[in-house]
């Protein structure tokens, strides 16, 4: 199939399990993962009607936003792991931000921000699963970091995001979403930031993950299949 045909399936699955999570009335932002995509391909998804795109490397994404600069409804995703001295281009570039996985990167956001006179919103990144191949913060620095990170001016904190473990059953993965949802609702009750977001589930466990809460999911491969 092709990639209009493919966000029309991803589209319809992620309709069908805010159906089964009784979630029905609640949107999802798909996230249309764009790394490694080229910008012939890029277009056909945004003539399919993609508004969100996602990049996990800033040298990657830099060209891309330039070349598609004249679609001003394009809302650009930093959903890789960011390096303090990229910050200030990420700034720039990006809608959202979902990568924040310290006080200091948060700090640096800020500073960022305000020079550029604009609020970045953020999510903080959570390795719920606690492996070690995996960026984020432990869930038990997760409410004193961003309770501590939501008082700088120049941020706003809108949520959390995590990557699962990728294994064969997206049901295995179940748990560490559930958790994700759990800190969301523990920040939200002690009002700390916005906590609108949770940015979880990809092209193999997107719709567990939707099942458990998701109103973000970043999905690339089942839209351009293997590149």
């Amino acid at each position: 199939m092709g990639v209009r045909e493919n966000i029309r399936l991803v589209q319809s699955r992620i309709a069908a399990a805010l159906e089964r999570a009784g979630r029905s009335e609640d949107l999802v932002t798909l996230v249309t993962v764009t790394k490694i995509v080229a910008v012939a391909k890029i277009q056909e998804a945004l003539e399919a009607g993609v508004t969100h795109l996602g990049e996990n490397r800033i040298q990657d994404a830099a060209p891309k936003i330039a070349a598609l600069r004249n679609r001003t409804d394009i809302n650009w995703h930093m959903i890789g792991h960011l390096q303090t001295n990229k910050v200030k281009l990420a700034v720039e570039l990006f809608s959202l931000i979902h990568s924040v996985d310290s006080v200091r990167l948060a700090q640096e956001i800020a500073k960022r921000a305000l020079q550029q006179n604009k609020v970045m919103d953020v999510l903080f990144e959570v390795n719920v699963s606690g492996e070690t191949s995996k960026y984020g913060l432990p869930i038990a620095e997760v409410v004193p970091v961003v309770r501590e990170a939501a008082r700088f001016e120049g941020i706003s904190v809108k949520g959390l995001m995590t990557m699962a473990p990728f294994v064969p059953d997206p049901e295995e993965v179940r748990p560490y979403f559930r958790k994700l949802r759990e800190l969301l609702i523990t920040l939200r009750e002690s009002g700390v930031g916005q906590m609108e977001y949770l940015s979880m589930g990809m092209t193999n466990d997107f719709e567990v993950a939707i099942e458990e809460g998701a109103n973000i999911v970043r999905v690339g491969t089942a839209i351009f299949e293997e590149r």
